[in-house]
């Protein structure tokens, strides 16, 4: 009796085993996706157009979410309208790759590159927004005499909520 028991405790944990094995190997049904709010995009974006006016720029601003979409989008009074797009530009392109477009300018300079799709911008400006360690999508900015300073007003818009995004718990 008692080796039986034994061999039907052993089997039973074994198949156990496999049965969990089989299960953690299935993918998920649902992903989280981290989303931003509209408050939390506006006090990026704010924070970018103040930061700029510190130092008597004028710009314009746009924060995406992770599917690429304008969440807010601001033009200071005397931004020229074609901020608007290339700050969207920016702000997708950092969102798509993840990563500071100044790090990108060099990359993609091929004539049939991926430099070239519509609506993405290799240009200083745009940086993406991370929360948790997963991409919530991206801000971008433009209308400073230069790229390096579009990043620095792109950078303190981030962190007027970097907190708030390191405060977030996600599984």
């Amino acid at each position: 009796m008692r080796i039986y028991f034994r061999a039907f405790t052993v089997s039973s944990v074994l198949g156990l085993c496999a049965a969990t094995a089989a299960f953690a190997a299935e993918p998920p049904v649902v992903i989280q996706i981290p989303r931003l709010t509209v408050e939390v995009s506006q006090k990026i974006a704010q924070a970018a157009l103040e930061e700029c006016r510190k130092e008597g720029i004028q710009i314009g601003v746009t924060v995406v979410d992770r599917g690429g979409h304008p969440v807010v989008v601001l033009r200071d009074t005397l931004a020229p309208d074609l901020t608007l797009a290339i700050s969207r530009e920016k702000a997708y392109t950092a969102m798509s790759f993840n990563a500071a477009t100044a790090s990108l300018e060099d990359r993609f300079t091929a004539p049939f590159s991926i430099g070239k799709v519509p609506g993405l911008l290799f240009a200083a400006g745009g940086i993406p927004i991370e929360v948790a360690g997963k991409i919530a999508g991206g801000v971008g900015v433009s209308g400073a005499p230069t790229g390096a300073q579009d990043e620095k007003c792109a950078r303190a818009g981030l962190q007027a909520v970097q907190f708030e995004l390191e405060s977030v718990g996600l599984p």
